[in-house]
């Protein structure tokens, strides 16, 4: 097996999403152009969107990691638009979709036009996470958008699912359709719900942090394929776990936290732009298939498509938005009139990717005996649609919503929150302190029980300092250059310590021992400010 054209692609993408940071442009749309580009390089190896790779393997993970960076919370206060839009908006995008392709191209059966509208229906976890990350959403729409996006799949694969087989002549009726779709939803449901407590309880007594961070790469891959197994929604079971594991991820300890925090960012930093580079990698492969619709037919369905697919989910939008607070009071005196500006963004911001793909390419070739009514021109149309949204819709989001001028995140009012919160911990903490320090058997030196203290009001003071004053020359607040003279102090003992290893006056183990000490130090005086 030849692993270079894999090392290549991973290689590749990952400097090209790094490199995006350091543009306006969002990383997905940068590594996508690339991959269209590269994809026409000579000696550049061909690259198949396996749909038996990507839905078992890459989105379980990218899932899990959306899923667990997530609020319950949140996602319980914003259920009855996310499940509007992750159930109700994905079939009616089906059936319109599917129904708009059935008058546009002639001979094209209804069945196999439904199963199009499903595959081009959901908009993409990965992809709206990614472009919300950098617009800087306000939180509620980016709730919404994340809970749509971890829930839509299951959606759209069921019905894809029941629209195939209609196609292929396996036979189907709305009532087997209807229950195939409950199987999906509630089996997937029970399987998370199965599968939580015990996979919290082995993440809370498994003690060495390298293997309950084994443990966590694992879970999304035995969510998903347990569901899969027993015919029910493995996306749901995945996403059910997810919650439930990242709500309750306190109860882990810190080491594991730690080390999971970092793994998972790679994992989904690497999954993700390899993901964005296949989608553009796969342009010679649809085209070489479109055959008689090669030229300005293929590309006038295109665009009638694309059109269709934008204009409906506004058509979803609006009405799910300013429906429920007209039809019922008690919701209008919760949440008060809805405005325009809000759903204007969340119904501009469907982008699609991989997944539609994926299940685009896991249409079959065959049907009832026959090739599969049209299946390049959907390969083709499923391309262009995910393409189409990714550049045009996530080109002009930002620019969107500085025109909207939507309201975004009060820091002021966050930073003070933050400081209650801590003050009130702070006075439980020295309050249980004291409580320790009485007994004779916590007896401390002096010294060490004043340095237990200063750490305490260190951490009270220091997020009342950030919102105080700023030094006039530097800019810094007092926290901020606290953490500086730190950092500085820190590396002066680093150096120290490799001089002393070059001079073979330490081994290397003792060199590790020691700047790991440093290196947790340096980790509790900085706050991740990414």
């Amino acid at each position: 097996m030849d692993v270079m054209p894999l090392l290549l692609l991973v290689a590749g993408s990952a400097t090209l999403s790094a490199a995006a940071r350091r543009t306006p442009v969002p990383a997905p749309l940068l590594v996508v152009a690339a991959g269209l580009a590269v994809s026409y390089v000579p000696g550049v190896p061909v690259y198949t969107l396996d749909p038996h790779i990507v839905l078992p393997l890459i989105l379980p993970p990218l899932l899990y990691t959306a899923a667990t960076d997530s609020s319950y919370l949140g996602l319980r206060a914003q259920l009855r638009p996310v499940a509007l839009l992750s159930v109700g908006y994905v079939l009616f995008a089906t059936l319109v979709v599917g129904w708009a392709l059935y008058l546009l191209v002639p001979g094209l059966p209804l069945t196999a036009a439904l199963v199009f509208g499903a595959v081009v229906a959901p908009p993409d976890a990965v992809a709206a996470t990614a472009v919300a990350r950098r617009v800087g959403l306000p939180s509620r729409i980016t709730t919404i958008l994340q809970g749509e996006s971890l829930l839509n799949d299951a959606t759209a694969i069921t019905a894809f699912r029941v629209a195939l087989a209609a196609a292929i002549g396996e036979g189907t009726t709305w009532a087997g359709g209807i229950g195939e779709f409950l199987l999906a939803a509630f089996g997937g449901l029970v399987v998370g719900l199965l599968l939580m407590v015990p996979l919290h309880w082995l993440r809370t007594h498994v003690k060495e942090a390298l293997l309950q961070n084994t443990l966590s790469l694992l879970i999304p891959f035995v969510a998903y394929a347990a569901a899969e197994q027993v015919h029910a929604s493995g996306v749901i079971a995945v996403v059910v776990v997810a919650l439930y594991l990242g709500h309750r991820a306190w109860e882990v300890d810190f080491a594991t936290r730690l080390q999971e925090e970092a793994v998972w960012k790679m994992v989904a930093f690497v999954l993700e732009a390899a993901v964005f580079a296949l989608i553009g990698l796969q342009l010679p492969i649809v085209l070489r298939g479109l055959g008689e619709y090669a030229g300005a037919e293929a590309l006038w369905y295109a665009l009638a498509v694309f059109a269709v697919v934008v204009v409906a989910r506004f058509v979803w939008v609006y009405p799910a938005t300013f429906l429920p607070p007209l039809l019922s009071a008690r919701i209008r005196e919760r949440e008060g009139r809805p405005g325009w500006k809000s759903p204007f963004v969340i119904a501009w911001a469907g982008m699609r990717g991989v997944v539609s793909l994926a299940i685009a390419f896991s249409i079959p070739l065959t049907a009832g005996g026959t090739g599969f009514p049209q299946r390049n021109l959907l390969l083709f149309l499923t391309f262009t649609t995910v393409i189409g949204t990714l550049v045009v819709q996530g080109l002009t989001l930002p620019p969107l919503i500085r025109l909207l001028k939507l309201p975004g995140r009060d820091v002021q009012a966050e930073t003070l929150a933050e400081a209650n919160a801590q003050a009130q911990a702070s006075r439980i903490a020295e309050q249980r302190l004291d409580e320790l320090l009485s007994d004779e058997r916590n007896a401390l030196p002096a010294p060490l029980a004043d340095r237990l203290r200063t750490v305490l009001e260190r951490r009270r003071n220091a997020v009342w300092e950030r919102l105080g004053q700023t030094n006039p020359v530097t800019g810094e607040s007092v926290d901020d250059t606290y953490r500086r003279l730190s950092r500085e102090m820190i590396s002066a003992e680093r150096d120290v310590f490799v001089r002393l290893r070059d001079a073979r006056y330490l081994d290397d183990e003792m060199l590790r021992t020691l700047l790991r000490r440093l290196d947790l130090e340096e980790a509790a005086a900085y706050r991740e400010t990414a």
